[in-house]
């Protein structure tokens, strides 16, 4: 399947939280206390959608179709789970596979379109993190070849951070 970024404008707001409750509800039913605060999101975290698409950093996925498949935001740093790092690198946020995708293996494909996208832009690292509390996300990663560099508390969930090597 071929797989399409298209950048998220302010408009797409709406949409984009009814992915992030759509995405709570399918982690629910497996019975995984991991982002159940984007059911009825605090200010703070619309503040953050807000903010990231404002800095061009949401994207919607979409299939050769033109059919929405879920989203993604990708950062050049990202101050408040990894503070100022020196190396160069891109950080994925938001991974949003809407449910009847699931299982066709479009994580893996949307993530190394990504890092590919930063390889070619000179970053050393690609970067995400996980609540701890998913387990099964956090093995995910780890199976496609993050590896484990540390741990992030925040007022609503501590993650795990991983990285993977860009490097040849």
């Amino acid at each position: 399947m071929k797989i399409l970024f298209k950048q998220i404008e302010k408009e797409g707001l709406t949409k984009v939280l009814d992915l992030f409750k759509e995405a709570a509800e399918k982690i629910n039913k497996k019975n995984v206390d991991h982002w159940q605060y984007w059911t009825n999101p605090p200010k703070e975290k619309i503040e953050w959608v807000k903010a990231g698409i404002s800095n061009n950093e949401f994207y919607f996925i979409n299939n050769e179709e033109g059919e929405n498949i879920g989203m993604v935001r990708i950062l050049d740093e990202d101050i408040l789970y990894w503070g100022e790092q020196p190396e160069k690198a891109k950080y994925i946020h938001s991974l949003v596979i809407r449910e009847k995708y699931n299982g066709k293996g479009l994580g893996a494909s949307i993530i190394h379109k990504i890092e590919e996208q930063a390889k070619a832009s000179g970053s050393e690292f690609l970067r995400l993190d996980a609540d701890t509390k998913n387990t099964g996300l956090c093995g995910y990663y780890e199976k496609i070849g993050f590896q484990k560099v540390g741990i992030k508390k925040t007022p609503l969930s501590t993650n795990n951070l991983y990285q993977k090597s860009l490097q040849v």
